[in-house]
């Protein structure tokens, strides 16, 4: 018995359409070939009545007289294999071509079709004998007499016993082509079954946490697609691992630094002396430390939010040239102390909908990565341009740029081009979806060696609510877009 899974309800679906398909055939054949020979069987004895009836009373036509003309009829109508019995229309055998003679009147089925007129057939059991016959009736008449019944009775023992036969031979038959198919089909429950109990396997030892398990084997279809998924799986999650693993060592790193600043000073400035230049220059380094501690918590508290979708954004009118006229004057020290210029080309009010704290968040660590990884004496273009309903705005560098391999994983959370650097590899993630919240698309194109090239196309105001006084119609403050 095969237990109970996906192998049984293969073989046992199999097995039922196919056995209820050789049913219905089998039955259908046997049932044409019964009828096939006892349809014969009616016609040769139909068609010898007639042959008998052209003969008998077109040419000889005689008048029947006593016992001696039915002795001469029965002689015409004699056919061999067959007992023909000479009844009144009533039933009652008159004359029999065999020596039994039956002691009571013929009451089946073929007597009241020939009384009818048409040429009547019975298939019966014999009550005198007990064996399968069909009887063959026509009522006869000739000129000035009540007429005849003219009956054929011929046994079925030979045909059943051939219809037997064929039954027992098409049995035989249905029964192979089941055992085929139940072997054919457990092969098939086998191919399909055992790479999912690999699967299974395979996949608990995932589920264990042993992630550098992968499935092994060439599966086609379906099966070998949940498996490519299942290692794709187990490799991400390799990878999303590492990179977790390289962000708490990056974030440690980033945060004992300014920690260890703030401890050193505040213990200088508490062991006493109380010099006021080297005062404020403390105070001034746990100030700095401070604030990048804070920048790196509300780093991590945005991405956080994002993840959970809990980010909310006030909307308002932003002028995205005002923005970058800022956020240029925010990071011009840290430009100039690498002799990077930092330019700007606008077109005239390119107004969005938007809020102009995050989405200043999101050009500023645009323009602070530039600067990080341009080479010094070099210039950075901030360049915004109408196309179509949209404000498109590009950060372009000429810088060390971004590998192939880099490029496909540059926005992914926690990835860093260069640890070395700094930060917590979440500033590229969080500016992809704050632009996605303002319903905008962030593009990156890059060239190692040649520089990178940053583009952020968000939705243009409608003209003519960009040149009215009034506040734009928007949605309420603190509206969530999703």
């Amino acid at each position: 018995m095969i237990k109970k899974g996906i192998r049984r309800q293969i073989v046992l679906h199999y097995f039922i359409v196919v056995f209820s398909a050789l049913l219905l055939a089998e039955v259908i054949f046997l049932l044409a070939i019964r009828t096939y020979y006892y349809d014969s069987i009616y016609s040769h004895i139909k068609n010898h009545i007639d042959n008998v009836e052209d003969y008998y009373y077109q040419r000889i036509n005689p008048g029947l007289d006593g016992n001696r003309d039915l002795a001469s009829m029965l002689t015409y109508y004699d056919l061999n294999s067959a007992n023909v019995q000479i009844l009144d229309t009533q039933g009652n055998v008159l004359i029999n071509s065999s020596e039994f003679q039956p002691d009571m009147s013929v009451k089946t089925a073929d007597i009241s079709q020939a009384l009818s007129g048409n040429v009547g057939r019975w298939v019966g059991r014999q009550a005198s004998t007990g064996e399968n016959v069909m009887a063959v009736s026509k009522l006869e008449q000739s000129s000035g007499q009540d007429g005849y019944i003219v009956r054929y009775v011929t046994s079925l023992e030979t045909v059943n016993d051939k219809l037997f036969n064929l039954t027992m031979l098409a049995t035989g038959v249905g029964a192979a082509v089941l055992a085929i198919v139940l072997v054919f089909s457990m092969g098939l429950a086998n191919s399909i079954v055992q790479p999912l109990n690999t699967i299974t396997a395979v996949s608990a030892e995932m589920a264990r946490g042993k992630f550098n398990q992968r499935i092994k084997g060439d599966y086609k279809y379906e099966l070998g697609e949940l498996a490519s998924t299942l290692n794709y799986m187990a490799q991400e999650i390799v990878r999303s691992n590492q990179v977790k693993d390289d962000f708490i060592s990056s974030i440690s790193h980033e945060l004992r630094t300014p920690l260890t600043s703030i401890k050193g000073w505040s213990e200088t400035i508490n062991s006493g002396g109380y010099d006021p230049e080297e005062t404020r220059i403390g105070m001034e380094i746990i100030t700095k430390e401070t604030e990048r501690l804070i920048g790196l918590v509300e780093e991590i508290l945005d991405f956080s939010k994002l993840q959970q979708n809990e980010m909310k954004i006030a909307i308002g009118r932003v002028d995205i040239k005002e923005l970058l006229q800022e956020i240029m004057l925010n990071l011009w020290t840290k430009a100039e102390s690498r002799q990077i210029e930092l330019r700007l080309k606008s077109e005239d009010r390119p107004l969005v909908a938007g809020d102009a704290n995050r989405l200043k968040q999101v050009f500023l660590n645009l323009v602070d990565n530039a600067i990080k990884f341009s080479h010094e004496h070099s210039a950075i273009d901030l360049v915004v341009y109408f196309e179509g309903d949209n404000v498109v705005t590009e950060v372009r560098d000429t810088g060390i740029g971004i590998s192939e391999d880099h490029l496909v994983k540059v926005r992914d959370r926690f990835f860093q081009v260069d640890p070395l650097n700094g930060g917590t590899g979440l500033g590229l993630a969080i500016s992809q979806q704050l632009v996605e919240l303002h319903k905008g698309i962030l593009l990156i194109q890059s060239t190692l060696g040649e520089g990178t090239t940053i583009v952020v196309s968000l939705p243009r105001l409608p003209e003519n609510t960009a040149q009215t006084d009034g506040a734009p119609e928007l949605p309420p403050a603190d509206e969530k877009l999703s």
